[in-house]
């Protein structure tokens, strides 16, 4: 089995309970799923995780932060911000993962909402020549080495214009010093993701 293959043997069709009315392949079993798939890259695309619940409802409920515009869903996992976006009226939606696996996912899940969703690898290191006016990063602030690249790419887009928004439930590596928030979130039926049956996340825009 290759990298990009088997999203559908792990997943089902679902729903993340933020965000009700878009429907997601999820694994109904996180730590089998987790245990089989972790040796070759972690399964980020098969869970809705709160950062990116929490940031596609923040879209929802606010599409003028979207609506016309170029946006890019950064480490998107299952793609649950980006078709968010499409969903609320951005002109064109990118969702970028390093994860075959995931990019896969991002295509299934864009199809079963009926929106379209360009996906593509690794924005930090391949040098992609995107033209866009909206960054969204749902919970991508977990872990040291991914956090300074993800602060920096976000520092370069801010000082270029663009409009950096991310969703967070208070990650260690989180630069609060430059987060500005727009707005928080219970998101429940987390125990086995976050250790608790409801986590409180918050929507920032980065600055």
């Amino acid at each position: 089995m290759t990298s990009g293959d088997g999203v559908r043997d792990w997943t089902a069709p679902g729903t993340a309970p933020l965000v009700p009315e878009l429907t997601l392949l999820l694994a109904d079993d996180i730590h089998r799923t987790w245990s089989a798939i972790d040796e070759e890259a972690p399964p980020f695309w098969a869970f809705a995780w709160v950062g990116g619940q929490a940031l596609a409802r923040h879209v929802l409920d606010h599409p003028e932060l979207v609506r016309g515009r170029h946006v890019l869903d950064l480490a998107a996992g299952s793609g649950i911000v980006a078709i968010a976006a499409a969903r609320a009226g951005a002109t064109a939606v990118v969702a970028s993962d390093t994860d075959a696996r995931a990019r896969t996912a991002i295509g299934l899940n864009a199809a079963a909402n009926g929106v379209a969703v360009e996906v593509v690898g690794d924005v930090l290191e391949d040098d992609l020549d995107l033209d866009v006016d909206v960054v969204l990063a749902g919970d991508v602030f977990y872990e040291q080495p991914m956090a300074r690249h993800m602060e920096r790419f976000c520092d370069e887009a801010a000082a270029a214009g663009v409009d950096v928004v991310v969703g967070d439930p208070g990650r260690e590596y989180l630069p609060r010093r430059r987060c500005t928030a727009l707005g928080a979130y219970d998101v429940t039926g987390t125990a086995d993701l976050e250790g608790g049956a409801t986590t409180r996340t918050t929507v920032y825009r980065f600055t």
